[in-house]
Parts: structure tokens; C-alpha cells; sequence
């Protein structure tokens, strides 16, 4: 931990759109609180997908170095993309910081930063820091190999069968968003996959495989209990071949930080990983949510690379 002396000027990037246009609503209330609790700021509101990314390169382009998030996972995601995708000023010079406004709000989960205005600015006057770990992968998507750079956890199988259904039918809150992934199951056909991770290779019909950074996602499932923020590590868990009436019957794990007992799911802490599919069907990909591309796909993890404000 570190405490830096001087208040900085904070350059705000905020999601109008997020939790259905939660952000726009309330940012008179926000403002009000930052300039009653003396933050320096200047805010800018994103317009489009993608638009995050584009607001932090020009801030840093621009000197600034403390960076506010307002919104859900999705622009935590862009943001943090954002930060390592650039290509002019070094990702360690960078201070980042959320204030949480999604329907998950699964990232901030982790570090218990409250999604209380209030309370979360107040928090952030304290300038206390961590460093955590990024997750690079690299995928394909409409023949192409493409990259990103996610913060939480990434999601194969059937995690990015129903991040690109939600692509087009997104989730309003938590209950419905569990109520499409029983839905979504019943279309959803396991195919054969490779999965080679620091030495070792795993071949089988695969429920869902799981790259986490941090423990939470999907509105405070725990499919990476065993994930560290910091050891330079990313958490990988995958279950084999599970009937579908087991897959609901076994929900209660995905939230209490058991699923690792059930037999047909394991566990690692591991370096590197590919994923590749041995059939057809190439395997889907998401990451924080996001739906990204498919197979064949490899994660490379960046130690400590992050520096967040809690």
C-alpha cells in the first residue's frame, strides 16, 4: 500500500448508459458530492462502444495519469483496455480507479469498494493503492486474430455461448440474467476442446472453462474461488461433462465458493494457457463480461501491472 500526499485532478470517464441510464440520472447528485468533498476533476461522457478506450487514450495524451471510472464491468473493461492499449505513456505511470454503477458491479466485489457515491468517494480522498494483474488474450473473430486486455475474468465455453447471446439481448438485473442462463442452456452443445496450461494438456467435452484474475463475475459468482489478484497467476477452472439438470442443481456453488469440491470440476493457478477446439464448433470467448471471438485462443497474464485506488 501507498498513500501519496497531494489530492490529484481526477479525469472521470462516465457510462450515462449504464444500469439503464443510471449514471445520466444521478451525475447532478455525483457532481455535487465530488465538489462538496473539493475532488479537482474534469468528466467525460462515453457515446458509443469503444469510446472509453479512445477518452483514456486522449487523457493521457493530454498529461493526465488519474483515471475515474463511472459505470458497470462493461466500462471498467473499456477503460482498463484502454489504459494497456495505448501506446504513449507506460501503464505504471497510470492511477485507476471505479466508481461502481453496473448491475454486477462484480470487479469492485473484490476489493469491497462500495457502490454508495458517497461512500466510495470518500474512500477515494484516502489515495490507497494496490497493484493487481492484467490478462492479455488473444483470439479469433471473423478470421482475423485479434487482442484484448481484461481486468477480471474471462469466460469459455458455455460463458461465451451466453455472453454473445447477451450481445443482443442484454440482462436487466441479476435474477434476469440467471433466469437466461437456464434458458440459453438448453440450446447449448458441448464440443471437444484442448486445453494446454503450463506444460499440461487436458482434451475433453467441456461445461464451461473459467481464466479468472479476480473471484467474482456474473453478478457475484465465485467459477475462480481460488484466483489472487496479485501473484502473478491466473486461476483456471473447468468442469467436464455435467448433464444439464446437474449444471442447476449445483447453481448454490457458483456462489458460495464451492464449486472446486464437486468432482467433475477442477482447479489450477497457472501461467500461461490455450485453449483450442479439436472439432468443427470452434469454443466462444468473453471477457468481463464481453463477448470477443472465439478459438483458438491463448492468455498471457501481465504481473502487477495495474495500479487501482481502492
Amino acid at each position: 500500500m501507498q498513500v501519496p500526499e497531494a489530492q490529484p485532478f481526477w479525469h472521470i470517464i462516465a457510462n450515462p448508459a449504464a444500469r439503464g441510464w443510471a449514471v445520466e440520472q444521478q451525475w447532478p447528485q455525483v457532481e455535487r458530492l465530488l465538489q462538496e468533498l473539493g475532488f479537482a476533476y474534469t468528466v467525460h461522457f462515453t457515446e458509443r462502444p469503444g469510446h472509453a478506450a479512445q477518452l483514456v487514450e486522449n487523457t493521457l495524451l493530454q498529461g493526465g495519469r488519474y483515471i475515474l471510472g463511472i459505470g458497470g464491468d462493461g466500462s471498467n473493461h473499456e477503460i482498463v483496455h484502454g489504459i494497456f492499449s495505448q501506446q504513449f505513456v507506460p501503464p505504471s505511470e497510470v492511477s485507476y480507479a471505479l466508481l461502481p454503477f453496473g448491475t454486477g458491479n462484480d470487479w469492485a466485489r473484490q476489493y469491497g469498494i462500495p457502490n454508495d457515491p458517497r461512500l466510495r468517494l470518500q474512500r477515494l480522498l484516502e489515495l490507497k493503492t494496490v497493484q493487481q494483474d492484467i490478462g492479455l488474450v488473444k483470439y479469433q473473430r471473423d478470421g482475423q486474430t485479434l487482442s484484448r486486455y481484461f481486468v477480471n475474468v474471462a469466460g469459455m465455453a458455455y460463458d461465451g455461448f451466453i455472453g454473445k447471446k447477451l450481445m443482443k439481448n442484454p440482462a436487466r438485473n441479476k435474477a434476469h440474467y440467471l433466469l437466461k442462463v437456464a434458458q440459453y442452456l438448453t440450446e447449448y452443445k458441448l464440443s471437444k476442446v484442448r486445453i494446454t496450461f503450463d506444460g499440461h494438456s487436458v482434451e475433453d467435452y467441456f461445461y464451461t472453462i473459467n481464466i479468472g484474475l479476480c473471484r467474482f463475475s456474473g453478478g457475484g459468482m465465485q467459477l475462480v474461488p481460488q484466483a489472487i489478484s496479485d501473484d502473478g497467476l491466473f486461476a483456471l477452472t473447468f468442469a467436464r461433462q455435467i448433464s444439464k439438470l446437474e449444471v442447476l442443481l449445483q447453481t448454490p456453488r457458483f456462489y458460495n465458493g464451492t464449486i472446486l469440491q464437486h468432482p467433475k470440476i477442477e482447479g489450477h493457478q497457472v501461467r500461461s494457457i490455450r485453449v483450442e477446439h479439436l472439432d468443427d464448433t470452434p469454443t466462444l470467448l468473453e471477457a468481463d463480461g464481453e463477448f470477443l471471438g472465439e478459438t483458438p485462443v491463448e492468455f498471457v497474464i501481465l504481473e502487477r501491472a495495474l495500479r487501482v485506488v481502492l
